[in-house]
């Protein structure tokens, strides 16, 4: 299983540097790392560049979070891409977790986990209306966002059957983009934390 790391980041030099560096601790490394910096006016490419040189930087102009994270899956060359958002940072079994779990479940697209929610510096209770689920879970997404962009590692192929981020949409594309894969395939869910 070779993973692509796919990073949008727009003016998050402090959270990205965190971020990266969760990556790069993995116990179980990734293949390909790619940072699309979406037109940050803070040094985040600078940093990436000078800190984190085995990382691929691609630079544009700010189009937004979607526009990012699509660049960076059509520039990703490997066909299991792990989504992450430059305020997240992964737990360093992350990886390790969802490689055992993919050689056990050989037929699943879609891994997610469980996350610990940090909110100024303390650890929140999500409530079980955020409560995670895996298998055929259109339902209990309608509702709200069940599935968070760095939890994710998914299989190339899901984006050929239903496109990618919508570019159109200002917020909630990531809901979006579940949702149109949650009514037409089952995923798979860790239950333990693998991101806060």
């Amino acid at each position: 299983m070779q993973i692509s790391v796919i990073i949008p980041s727009f003016n998050r030099e402090r959270t990205l540097i965190r971020a990266l560096n969760s990556v790069l601790n993995q116990s179980s490394k990734a293949d390909e790392v790619i940072v699309v910096d979406d037109g940050s006016s803070d040094n985040t490419s600078d940093i990436v560049r000078q800190k984190f040189p085995s990382v691929k930087l691609i630079q544009q102009t700010n189009r937004g979070v979607s526009h990012a994270r699509n660049t960076g899956i059509k520039n990703a060359q490997f066909e299991w891409l792990a989504l992450l958002d430059s305020d997240d940072e992964w737990l360093p079994e992350k990886l390790a977790n969802i490689r055992q779990q993919q050689l056990n479940n050989p037929e699943e697209i879609l891994f997610h986990s469980d996350e610990i929610w940090i909110r100024n510096g303390t650890r929140v209770n999500q409530m079980n209306k955020h409560a995670k689920y895996g298998g055929m879970i259109f339902e209990q997404c309608l509702p709200l966002c069940v599935i968070s962009p760095s939890a994710v590692v998914i299989h190339r192929s899901i984006f050929e059957q239903i496109g990618l981020f919508n570019e159109d949409l200002p917020a909630c594309e990531d809901y979006d983009f579940w949702l149109r894969l949650c009514h037409r395939f089952p995923v798979f869910y860790i239950d333990k934390p693998l991101i806060k």
